[in-house]
This record gives C-alpha cells, sequence and structure tokens, in this order.
C-alpha cells in the first residue's frame, strides 16, 4: 500500500476519533451548564445541546475532509509521521477554538440573563407613591 494512502487512513482514523470524543465530552459536560443558560429548563437545554453537537460534528468533520489533501507525495516512514503531525496539530487546534467559541457563547448568554436576574426586584411592588411637591 501506497505511504500516502496509509497516511490518510491514519489521520482519518484520528481525527474522526478525537472529534467523536470531544464532542461526546461537551455534550455530557455541557448539558449542565445550558440547563443553567436555560434557567433550568432541561427540554430546551437538552435540544440546544443537541443542535450544538450537530453543528460542532458537521464543521469539525467538514475541515477534517477539506484538510485531508496533500500535495506531496510521502516516500518513507519518516514523511508519514511529519504529514500525520502537521495534520493533526492543525485539526486539535481546530477543535480547541471551537470548543473556547461555544463556551465564550454560551458564557455571555449565562451572564445576560444572571443580569436580567438582577434587574427584577426581589419583592414586587406594594404601592405607588406620589412625587412630593418642592418648597
Amino acid at each position: 500500500m501506497d505511504r500516502t494512502v496509509v497516511a490518510y487512513v491514519i489521520y482519518l482514523l484520528v481525527s474522526i476519533g478525537l472529534t467523536i470524543w470531544v464532542a461526546r465530552t461537551l455534550s455530557r459536560n455541557g448539558r449542565i451548564f445550558l440547563a443553567d443558560v436555560l434557567h433550568g429548563n432541561a427540554k430546551l437545554a437538552d435540544a440546544v445541546n443537541h443542535l450544538l453537537v450537530v453543528g460542532f460534528y458537521l464543521v469539525n468533520l467538514g475541515f477534517v475532509a477539506l484538510y485531508l489533501s496533500d500535495d506531496e507525495t510521502i516516500t518513507d516512514t519518516r514523511g508519514i509521521f511529519e504529514a500525520l503531525s502537521t495534520k493533526l496539530g492543525v485539526v486539535l487546534l481546530v477543535l480547541g477554538v471551537m470548543h473556547l467559541a461555544n463556551v465564550y457563547v454560551l458564557n455571555r448568554i449565562r451572564r445576560r440573563g444572571a443580569m436580567e436576574r438582577e434587574q427584577v426586584p426581589p419583592v414586587p411592588p406594594q404601592g405607588w407613591a406620589a412625587p412630593q411637591a418642592q418648597a
């Protein structure tokens, strides 16, 4: 088998495996975070969590597929490791950036919700006071 094909197969197996592992980890641990962001609405948190995971898969697997091709032919075993280290390094960086972007956006939503909760008075108004005339 051609060494370039071997590098492609290893790259796809590792990249897809990493993508699945990160998506499952984010889904499992993100559910609690989303429930807090969405004020305890568990059904909505599960739905948003599922949509985020699907988007995560689409973007990452699309990137893995686009980044598969290489113009160079791999001639030796060293070339396999060099090509894999470059490709997998970029895939890991993209996974990390996407994770940080998701956490940033969800944290902004969470902060906005916390600020809105602070704006609501703890006790509803019990009456109305007329303004006093200045003397």
